[in-house]
């Protein structure tokens, strides 16, 4: 199920998070990128909003790959009978979250999906986990997840730009490395906590990269799209 991070193509590197309010704001979003994006998230706004499934195929019948990020986390029948029925639409990325039960449940499931395990949220820092009850590292709970994903079977692991070196060390391509929590250099961090900008994100291993406000809230979505993907030929040029 793996796919080789060598085969990937540049342009696809760079996934585009759909987080709008509903399912119009994301087609008219769609269309002001154009060409500039050819793989989009679809996530846990837009499952509540009406239109989630019809979005999908639009977005499929246009060419376009789909993240589906649900974050999946409830008893492994649930997740294997929500899994199930998205097999066949199109969908390229499910995450679920990191827990054994879960990712095992959606994996036998899974047909042409690619499943990602979700390490610790980048909005997550030391202080939140220990809050949890967690007194260890972060970094090290994400390498036990990130572990758990490859022996669970995932193809792959939501892992911030801090801590994906690490599980590119360890496992190499045995789990694609996508990382969110994506911000220019010296821009706005918002509510993201662990952070990268591109160059850093692919420096240290990432696969693709998610990113949302930066996009959306610019200008001219098309044109910080392009400097991304600009960014990211020049990371891979060599």
């Amino acid at each position: 199920m793996g796919e080789s991070p060598r085969a990937i193509p540049r342009r696809e590197r760079l996934i585009a998070a759909l987080d709008v309010p509903s399912a119009a704001d994301a087609r008219a979003l769609v269309d002001r990128l154009g060409e500039s994006v050819r793989f989009y998230k679809i996530g846990l706004e837009l499952s509540t909003s009406g239109g989630y499934h019809e979005l999908l195929d639009w977005l499929v019948k246009r060419g376009k790959r789909v993240f589906c990020d649900l974050k999946l986390y409830d008893i492994p029948e649930t997740v294997q009978r929500a899994v199930a029925n998205l097999r066949g639409r199109g969908v390229t990325f499910l995450t679920v979250h990191a827990d054994r039960g879960v990712m095992g449940a959606a994996v036998k499931e899974r047909g042409e999906i690619k499943v990602l395990a979700v390490t610790v949220l980048t909005s997550t820092g030391p202080a939140d986990l220990a809050e949890m009850g967690y007194a260890g590292k972060l970094e090290d709970l994400v390498l036990a997840r990130a572990r758990a994903a490859v022996e669970t079977g995932c193809d792959g692991v939501i892992a911030s730009g801090l801590e994906v070196a690490g599980i590119k060390e360890r496992f190499g391509s045995k789990l694609l490395a996508v990382t969110p929590g994506i911000r220019p250099a010296g821009g706005d961090r918002g509510d993201q906590k662990r952070v990268v900008d591109v160059a850093q994100a692919f420096r240290n291993g990432a696969d693709y990269i998610v990113v949302g406000r930066p996009i959306r809230d610019a200008k001219d979505p098309a044109a910080a799209a392009e400097a991304i993907q600009a960014t990211i030929a020049g990371a891979f040029s060599s």
